[in-house]
């Protein structure tokens, strides 16, 4: 590009036109927003549902079911299901929540047994606890620990109660997971949620089983496993990678999110059009301008080098507003896509951070090659010609 000591002119030409160029970081940030907003709903998609190759946990669900509200499975499959060679444990969770359609504001309670939460190889062992004890959830049958996402969304505290389809419970701890569907739910008692979901089945009755191999390379021959183990059952089962699951419980969702793409190609699109039309009219007012310049021994090349450094702050700055705003929206704002019980995270991430400064100053360094390049080829002559 240009030498630092020429960036003072760039400053210099944006300020002289205040009202063109805050009009156009305007809209770059507004698109830039946009964007960006699309690229957080992708990585969420993205985290949720992309298989990794050290995956081991196995949902196992009703034959045809997929609201939670529908799947239904007699508890004691749990000890067949431990029979089949390569599990390593079954966990059966109950899950009840207060909306199975689309929504950004879901409350999802899971119930699973006290022995498999609590203890050193429980699931509480791979949670990091912000505040409360597990030792406060075990005391206490309707007590909760409930994720991140959700207390930092409905505003829950330690020692509050809430209540969510017709359940009370007390937030016994809040807790901080890497797997994302942990950060959107209420943990609570298999036994309490079972008897206070009312039509849910009542005890000895869960909505699915969690399953964790031996071995990622078994997935699909244990999962294969245990369908067969129930298919001659009166509740036969599905069993797929959780991730999987997740994708195709929440198919309207990711079909919406891939939708959004074109909204992201769209807002690049205008970023490219605001920042061309603003550093052509730029050219346009300063033609005599680059006429002395030549004069004083400016080359054309450097002429050009300072027009596609314009674009290029223009987007930067732009760039930089509106994916700043996004991105402290996002984070400050833990909002979740929900569906069948399952969450899709809205995540905020340093990668996206960088990648919407990179693309808004590729934008503006190509909207800036054709105004340098006419720029660039006039004549000295012509150009004081010019009106």
């Amino acid at each position: 590009m240009i030498a630092p000591k020429f960036m003072p002119v760039v400053f210099k030409q944006l300020w002289r036109h205040r009202v063109r160029s805050v009009l156009t970081l305007s809209g770059v940030a507004i698109a830039m927003f946009l964007f960006i907003a699309v690229q957080t709903l992708q990585e969420g998609v993205r985290r949720s549902t992309q298989a990794a190759a050290g995956d081991t946990t196995l949902v196992v669900y009703r034959e045809n079911r997929f609201c939670p509200a529908a799947s239904r499975l007699p508890q004691f499959y749990v000890d067949r299901i431990e029979k089949i060679p390569g599990v390593v444990s079954a966990v059966p969770v109950k899950i009840v929540v207060n909306n199975c359609r689309a929504s950004l504001d879901v409350v999802t309670f899971r119930g699973v047994p006290r022995e498999n939460l609590g203890g050193p190889n429980g699931w509480a062992s791979k949670w990091q606890l912000i505040s409360g004890s597990v030792a406060e959830w075990e005391k206490r049958s309707d007590s909760a620990l409930v994720g991140e996402t959700l207390a930092a969304r409905r505003g829950f505290q330690v020692g509050q109660s809430f209540d969510a389809s017709g359940i009370t419970v007390t937030v016994a701890g809040i807790i901080r997971s890497p797997e994302a569907q942990d950060q959107n739910v209420a943990y609570v008692h298999l036994d309490f949620l079972q008897q206070a979901a009312g039509k849910g089945g009542g005890l000895g009755s869960v909505t699915q089983f969690t399953v964790r191999v031996d071995d990622p390379a078994k997935m699909e021959a244990v999962a294969e496993a245990i369908d067969a183990e129930f298919r001659a059952e009166a509740d036969p089962t599905m069993t797929s990678p959780e991730k999987a699951f997740v994708a195709q419980a929440g198919a309207d969702i990711v079909e919406i999110v891939k939708f959004t793409q074109w909204l992201g190609w769209g807002c690049l699109a205008a970023v490219l059009a605001l920042v061309a039309n603003a550093i052509v009219l730029s050219v346009q007012d300063r033609i005599k301008e680059h006429a002395v310049l030549q004069t004083l021994g400016f080359r054309s090349s450097l002429i050009a080098r300072l027009i596609v450094s314009e674009g290029m702050l223009i987007g930067v700055l732009g760039g930089a507003i509106g994916t700043g705003i996004a991105l402290s929206v996002v984070h400050f704002g833990n909002f979740s896509l929900s569906q069948e019980g399952l969450s899709i995270g809205v995540s905020a991430s340093w990668s996206v951070l960088v990648w919407g400064l990179i693309i808004s100053a590729g934008v503006g360094i190509v909207a800036g090659l054709v105004p340098a390049w006419r720029a660039g080829r006039r004549e000295i002559a012509s150009c004081f010609r010019a009106v």
